[in-house]
């Protein structure tokens, strides 16, 4: 169906790509093949679905753009019986995506799980991706302290299992706002309190987030094939935020980043930067996209 973009004058045509374990649902923002010649530009994330993008998709209004809800989330239904999140099934989504879309490799944007999810692709599938952004990937085996990245991940999933989303939600800020590497001095701080987030401190009995479960550790426990990373055609950029610093993900990206060869290029705001002013955790998406346009345009 087409509808008109709630992120500008564009028709936004909403596909669905129906396969045996998956209806996976996208958003077209432009033409196939793109009216320019040059590669749709893929935006991705997890467990965030396409509705985060559209600030940052409404800055490039000259490129065809694609978003997509990964599988099992947002508006993506699973026919598999499974409720995990794995990068390298991901990456078997978007590599089926991208052919369908049959205008060739594609350009990608990716963010947080996603760029995790971005570089299985990258791994397996090479020749679909000419650039990849990836940005702030969560790769808690990188780090020097993952065993204790590990602990601080399995305590926010017991404040989770214990307490309800509130809770769950103000642990994992706690957590990914943590300067260094995680020690005891960590674990000795008080569980924080919901309200000091804005976070609703009544549990609704849910159990099944994807971000403060168990479902998506696959995703922050993925190891990257390096060699695989290093032969590969396609010209990686490891992406962290200005404001990260040395957050678990400041830190993961800057490590793959040195393990790639290359520092890692810095763009504006915070690990959501891109996002606009609807979420609640407003980013710079302007200048993030003008960044973007920057990135991208160098390797040409």
């Amino acid at each position: 169906m087409s509808f008109r973009c709630a992120d500008g004058p564009r028709v936004m045509d909403t596909r669905t790509l129906q396969t045996p374990e998956v209806d996976l649902v996208y958003d077209v923002r432009g033409t196939l093949p793109a009216a320019d010649g040059r590669p749709p530009l893929l935006m991705i994330g997890q467990p965030m679905d396409a509705g985060g993008f559209a600030a940052l998709a409404s800055h490039f209004p000259d490129r065809t753009v694609i978003t997509y809800d990964p599988r099992g989330l947002g508006r993506s239904v699973r026919k598999d019986g499974r409720v995990d999140n794995t990068p390298v099934t991901q990456a078997t989504d978007l590599h089926t995506l991208i052919q369908a879309l049959g205008s060739g490799p594609v350009e990608i944007f990716a963010s947080s799980g996603g760029a995790v999810t971005a570089l299985a692709l990258v791994a397996t599938h090479p020749d679909d991706v000419t650039t990849l952004v990836a940005h702030e990937p969560p790769l808690i085996p990188m780090l020097p302290d993952a065993p204790m990245a590990e602990r601080a991940r399995v305590q926010v999933r017991d404040v989770y299992e214990a307490k309800g989303w509130g809770a769950g939600m103000a642990a994992f800020i706690a957590m990914t706002s943590w300067q260094g590497e995680f020690t005891e001095d960590y674990f000795a701080e008080p569980a924080p309190d919901p309200a000091a987030f804005g976070m609703p401190a009544q549990d609704d009995g849910s159990r099944d987030d994807p971000l403060l479960s168990e479902r998506s550790w696959a995703v922050t426990d993925y190891r990257p094939d390096l060699d695989a990373l290093a032969a590969t055609p396609t010209r990686i950029v490891i992406a962290v935020a200005e404001e990260s610093g040395e957050t678990l993900t400041g830190r993961t990206s800057r490590t793959i980043a040195a393990l790639l060869g290359q520092e890692a290029a810095v763009f504006p705001s915070h690990h959501g930067g891109f996002v606009g002013g609807e979420s609640g955790f407003a980013g710079q998406p302007e200048a993030f996209a003008r960044r973007l346009r920057e990135v991208l345009g160098a390797g040409r």
